[in-house]
């Protein structure tokens, strides 16, 4: 019993270790999200979709109505976006979205990720260019050219809308997301999106194989574990 006790000791802290890693980064996000944008959801739109990312992550309410309440008080911690690219194993692009209270410390811990996979960490824009900046809307339905008009009609400035197996997925540069959203949910009465976000898409992707494939994976999961890290955007395909 004393293995299959401690195996199953191991397995419960590594799962409660992953759901604070997602607590917090949700914690943070919405915290600077409402103190930046407002603390009401019918007014602030990037705040309702991460509410409802977070539910969907099985955030615990107290956790998102902690962070609002910070939030409101205009006390708390002061995290500030920090942005960083650079090449990953395999000439992979990356780009890695923090948040922190200590840019010198976030800095630090990134680029030891590079260094511990002898890979590059770059200068701003040194990837960045290879990536669109792109809002992400994606729901069910059938009729995409309901959905281009109403857009259109809206004078948003679409990239794409793609309807495959049921569902309609909104491509929008990132500075479109607040009047795309918005005219979805004008247009179409109990719009429920499975994808509301903001992300930085590649241009062209690639694959690994091998050594560069299994490197790129430590990579990732150096940058996982620093806590500071909330997004990694990458062109590989896994």
């Amino acid at each position: 019993m004393g293995r299959a006790y401690q195996n199953r000791k191991e397995s419960m802290a590594k799962t409660s270790d992953q759901k604070a890693k997602v607590y917090s980064k949700y914690s943070k996000e919405i915290y600077m999200c409402a103190k930046n944008g407002g603390c009401e959801v019918e007014g602030n739109l990037a705040l309702a979709g991460l509410i409802e990312r977070a539910k969907k992550e099985q955030v615990p309410s107290h956790v998102i109505e902690k962070a609002i309440d910070k939030a409101k008080g205009g006390g708390g911690e002061d995290f500030a976006l920090a942005r960083y690219e650079g090449y990953g194993p395999g000439n992979s692009m990356v780009i890695i979205d923090c948040l922190t209270d200590n840019p010198n410390r976030t800095f630090g811990d990134v680029r030891s990720c590079f260094t511990k996979t002898n890979c590059k960490i770059g200068t701003q824009g040194s990837v960045s260019h290879m990536f669109d900046h792109t809002a992400i809307l994606a729901f069910k339905g059938e009729d995409d050219e309901a959905v281009l008009e109403a857009l259109l009609m809206a004078d948003v400035d679409v990239s794409d809308v793609e309807n495959e197996d049921g569902m309609i997925t909104v491509f929008a540069p990132n500075t479109e997301y607040n009047n795309a959203k918005k005219a979805l949910m004008e247009a179409f009465d109990g719009i429920e999106f499975e994808v509301d976000e903001i992300q930085f898409v590649p241009k062209i992707t690639k694959t690994l194989q091998g050594e560069d494939l299994e490197q790129f994976e430590k990579f990732i999961g150096l940058l996982e574990n620093v806590d500071d890290v909330q997004e990694i955007y990458h062109d590989i395909e896994l």
